[in-house]
């Protein structure tokens, strides 16, 4: 018997890349510090959280690196990265959903099903619990909660996957099953 009823996984930086070595470039050819100011959290959380669209966001990291039309194309640029879907993820994941539900529970922002459907993962996962649209973000317990109750498990019950530590100890915290995805073979080791 399996220690887990249901399997709870982040998507961005585990199932879904992003093209790291392009995202440096955009930087280094506008020398903004695109990074760093679309993450600083005074940005990231209202996004998150669904208080302002992908769109709006991307409005205010421009106007944060100056307003101007270099700013607006870095940011354009930057909103193109190329992503993809790790299939050796993917994988294991579906192999795991054979048994048990797979919950993607994610920080994102009102784009993650155009993203999904894009990916070819719209009907991929048994349910998506998406920061933007509960209105809760990693690590608040409520987004685990939720996700657990949409898996019809108790959290303790749960094994959760993120490459973000601070995400995986709140997991911890409510007593869940936490993976610090680092590589395909953290995965695989509790798969």
């Amino acid at each position: 018997m399996t220690p887990y009823d249901a399997v709870l996984c982040d998507f961005d930086g585990v199932l879904r890349q992003f093209d790291h070595a392009a995202q440096a470039a955009i930087e280094a050819r506008y020398g903004l510090p695109v990074m760093k100011t679309a993450f600083a959290p005074e940005l990231m959380t209202p996004a998150v959280l669904g208080t302002i669209t992908a769109a709006e966001w991307a409005e205010a990291l421009a106007v944060a690196l100056g307003g101007d039309e270099r700013a607006r194309q870095a940011v354009a640029d930057f909103a193109d990265v190329p992503f993809w879907v790790d299939e050796d993820v993917r994988a294991l994941l579906a192999k795991a959903q054979e048994r048990v539900p797979v919950i993607l529970v994610t920080n994102a922002m009102d784009t993650l099903e155009e993203h999904l459907d894009r990916l070819g993962l719209a009907y991929f996962a048994d349910d998506v619990v998406s920061s933007a649209r509960v209105g809760v973000a990693k690590p608040d317990r409520r987004i685990y909660e939720i996700a657990a109750e949409r898996a019809g498990v108790a959290p303790e019950r749960c094994l959760f996957v993120d490459d973000r530590l601070a995400n995986v100890e709140a997991a911890r915290a409510l007593g869940m099953t936490g993976v610090h995805y680092r590589g395909v073979a953290d995965l695989a080791a509790v798969l």
